[in-house]
């Protein structure tokens, strides 16, 4: 399965967090320490997403994040507060090409998904029903992370907060398609809404900023395993972890100097 991480705090290089750090993303994409199941190399794609005057911006290939000669120079001549950076491992028959790579967007919203849906496509057809048709024929790709994203977004925009937006849709997968591996991010710039369901999980808050990663990219630096079917809801200031089933529970997390 893939890979990914989110930040918010004080600006910073795409390199400093992807690149640089002993167990970064990119070492992460050959060398995962923890993919529990799901495959060992990250190969399929890797997608990097930034804030600029708290729009989105994307920048996105479909070869191994080791393959792009350009990404080193980029990444290290951008700086922003707000990131979500993804390394891919396909799911086998999904599609290879740059539109399967994470991060998705629309309007303020980055979105990535690390795992899978079971018995895709059939499991998740009846709520692939709810949707729109025009949401359906525009997909960014006939993938299960494409359509997890569509029915989030459908929630979204229908009004709900990004949290319960996330959350009903991993609990209503996780139901209709049992076994599914469902660790989502989303970040608008200001928050970041996550899940761990199957999949690991890590947080690191510091006065300024929070980081969450599938895996913590550097070793003894304030990092915290997210248990388990946990949602997670973080701003700069802010950190909150609560079970995703069955009763929710506050868990606050104190800042680091």
């Amino acid at each position: 399965m893939c890979r990914h991480l989110a930040y918010l705090g004080p600006p910073v290089t795409p390199a400093s967090l992807v690149l640089e750090p002993p167990h970064s993303l990119y070492r992460q994409s050959w060398e995962p320490a923890d993919m529990r199941g799901g495959g060992s190399v990250n190969a399929d794609g890797f997608g990097l997403g930034w804030y600029v005057d708290g729009a989105p911006v994307r920048y996105r290939r479909s070869v191994p994040i080791w393959a792009d000669e350009s990404l080193p120079g980029l990444a290290r001549s951008i700086r922003s507060g707000a990131l979500l950076a993804a390394v891919r491992n396909g799911t086998v028959g999904s599609p290879l090409n740059e539109a399967a790579a994470a991060p998705f967007v629309r309007d303020r919203w980055l979105f990535s998904h690390n795992g899978l849906i079971t018995g895709w496509p059939g499991s998740v057809s009846k709520l692939a029903e709810t949707l729109p048709v025009s949401e359906l024929l525009t997909l960014d790709a006939p993938m299960d992370s494409a359509l997890l994203w569509a029915l989030i977004q459908d929630r979204l925009y229908a009004g709900a907060p990004a949290a319960e937006a996330v959350a009903s849709v991993v609990r209503e997968v996780a139901e209709a398609a049992p076994g599914s591996r469902l660790n989502v991010l989303l970040t608008d710039g200001d928050q970041i809404v996550a899940t761990t369901w199957t999949h690991s999980l890590w947080v690191r808050r510091t006065a300024e900023s929070v980081a969450v990663s599938s895996e913590p990219w550097q070793r003894d630096d304030g990092w915290a395993e997210v248990p388990d079917q946990s949602l997670l809801v973080a701003t700069k200031n802010s950190l909150t972890i609560t079970p995703l089933a069955p009763r929710p529970v506050e868990l606050p997390m104190e800042g680091r100097e």
